[in-house]
């Protein structure tokens, strides 16, 4: 290119599956900022609290069920895997208030609809796509967020229970966990009394 023997070459900038995530601080800021944010949509701040705090994607969030959460009158669970995972207070109030609202929020096409997040075509949730870009409107990153909180929860716990309770498959944790540098793998599993 240099001597002008070929033309000038574009080589295109791809992303990585997973890419760098937020920081810590950021992570947390931003999932502050959408719960005290009442000007945006309840739709969009659960979707987002859902990337922040549980590591769940889009394309998982918008398949979730209303009978994915439940409810029985103290405590609010969503069930990401199994057992089902606990929601605290803040984003529990804010699930069952959009739970609330969901029937005057739904398109008439769709008002029998299953999905937490019901689309505006005929038994379909919303689009991944439709989803993912309210989230980055909002300036919730929805892959940097996952990641950083995907990588977070597994330094908290052992990969494998983060995996259980979030509906991962455990490679995939443990594969994270690794990368993160988490303390968790080099306990050896067993009884250590003897």
């Amino acid at each position: 290119m240099g001597t002008r023997h070929m033309p000038r070459l574009a080589i295109p900038n791809r992303p990585t599956t997973n890419p760098h995530p937020m920081g810590q601080h950021q992570r947390i800021a931003a999932l502050q900022r959408v719960l005290a944010d009442d000007s945006t949509s309840p739709r969009v701040r659960l979707a987002a609290c859902l990337v922040l705090l549980f590591a769940q994607p889009v394309s998982r969030i918008v398949r979730m069920t209303t009978d994915d959460v439940v409810h029985d009158g103290q405590h609010v669970t969503l069930r990401l895997g199994d057992p089902p995972t606990p929601v605290p207070e803040p984003v529990a109030d804010l699930l069952l208030d959009y739970l609330q609202a969901l029937p005057a929020n739904t398109p008439a096409i769709n008002q029998n609809s299953p999905w937490l997040f019901p689309g505006r075509r005929p038994s379909q949730p919303v689009s991944p796509g439709t989803l993912r870009d309210a989230l980055r409107k909002l300036g919730v990153p929805a892959e940097k967020g996952r990641t950083s909180a995907i990588r977070q929860l597994v330094l908290q716990a052992p990969a494998p229970v983060i995996a259980q309770a979030l509906g991962y498959h455990d490679k995939s944790t443990t594969r994270i966990a690794t990368e993160a540098g988490a303390p968790w793998k080099n306990y050896a599993p067993g009884d250590h009394t003897r």
